[in-house]
């Protein structure tokens, strides 16, 4: 392993905290063949933050060797060329069991998670990709949040509008509302969340290399609502959210029909959807593009990134996860933050 020099200077690269995520998950796999991909470090600096022996197992189911200096403090980091180890002790071996949620895995994934904050507000990396966690295990462990996206806000004192983005680079969407029941949607249409979510699609898209991002709005209704025939979210809430955006010199359009949309998009209209709630950009997203998809943790201070599928504990332990979206999720969490680094 090469340590910094002064012909290859680290500072200049963006620093990105890894986490493997769910133990029982394909988490730790994925990483273990990320790190060992010459390619995936072509865009920035990786800190593992992990238990010694859940990294060792991930790298025996990839099928990969790669021995990662140690470091004692993530401020060390720097000072490498290649990728480096922050070994934690939060879960034993005894504890994980592959395909399996639990309160251990849970915890172990958000005390990592900790680390990669608290280093981030320090200033001592610049980013954060994560492998994919399970929200119940996540709650088992004491999580008192509906998603990650909230625990990460709460952690780092961030009181503002936040979303979920889900990406495979050239289609963006995002979302007034998450991880509710449908039955509450309805009240998360409100002029200020779609204002909200317009404004921080078109920061977050600028800071993924977007000069102009193209953002349409879509309806909530089945056919836009049909004049408000079909309800009167479209009239009374989102267009005129829509034409305030565009007051302030945003690109954006809508309400448009969801059911079509999404071909629209594919084909090269827009570059962003803000959408109503979770499944109405979540089906056709992972239907366009699942196999490389990204979720980004929008509105907050630092880059957040991972793989938008989940532990996928069906295949746990097997070595057949896909590396694509984890490779597109740091790949992206370094663009954000080297933008991020560029605008500071």
């Amino acid at each position: 392993m090469t340590p910094h020099n002064d012909n290859q200077d680290t500072r200049v690269r963006p620093l990105i905290g890894i986490v493997l995520g769910d133990p029982a998950g394909i988490g730790p796999e994925l990483i273990a063949k990320l790190l060992a991909d010459p390619a995936s470090q072509e865009s920035g600096h990786a800190v593992l933050v992990a238990d010694t022996w859940l990294w060792e197992e991930g790298q025996r189911i990839a099928g990969t060797r790669l021995d990662l200096p140690v470091i004692e403090r993530f401020a060390e980091a720097r000072e490498y060329t290649t990728p480096v180890l922050m070994p934690i002790d939060s879960i034993s071996r005894d504890e994980t069991r592959y395909g399996e949620a639990n309160a251990a895995g849970g915890r172990s994934a958000r005390h990592a998670l900790t680390q990669c904050l608290d280093a981030a507000v320090r200033g001592d990396i610049d980013g954060i990709c994560f492998g994919p966690l399970n929200k119940y295990a996540m709650k088992l462990g004491g999580m008192n949040f509906e998603d990650e996206l909230g625990f990460f806000a709460d952690y780092l004192g961030v009181n503002d509008y936040t979303c979920e983005f889900n990406t495979f680079g050239s289609i963006w969407t995002s979302r007034i509302s998450s991880h509710i029941p449908l039955k509450d949607a309805p009240s998360y249409v409100t002029r200020e969340r779609i204002l909200k979510a317009a404004r921080l699609t078109d920061k977050s898209l600028r800071l993924a290399g977007f000069a102009e991002p193209r953002i349409a709005v879509a309806a909530f209704n089945p056919h836009g609502g049909e004049s408000g025939t079909c309800g009167r979210e479209e009239v009374d809430t989102i267009a005129p959210a829509v034409e305030e955006a565009q007051d302030e010199g945003l690109t954006v359009s809508g309400p448009h029909p969801a059911d079509t949309l999404f071909l629209k998009v594919r084909d090269g209209e827009y570059d962003a959807v803000v959408t109503m709630f979770h499944d109405q950009g979540q089906i056709a997203i992972k239907l366009l593009g699942f196999h490389e998809g990204v979720t980004v943790h929008g509105g907050l201070p630092v880059p957040i990134t991972t793989p938008a599928h989940g532990t996928a504990y069906d295949i746990a332990s097997s070595g057949k996860a896909n590396l694509r979206p984890t490779h597109n999720a740091f790949k992206l969490a370094c663009q954000m933050a080297a933008s991020n680094r560029l605008s500071s």
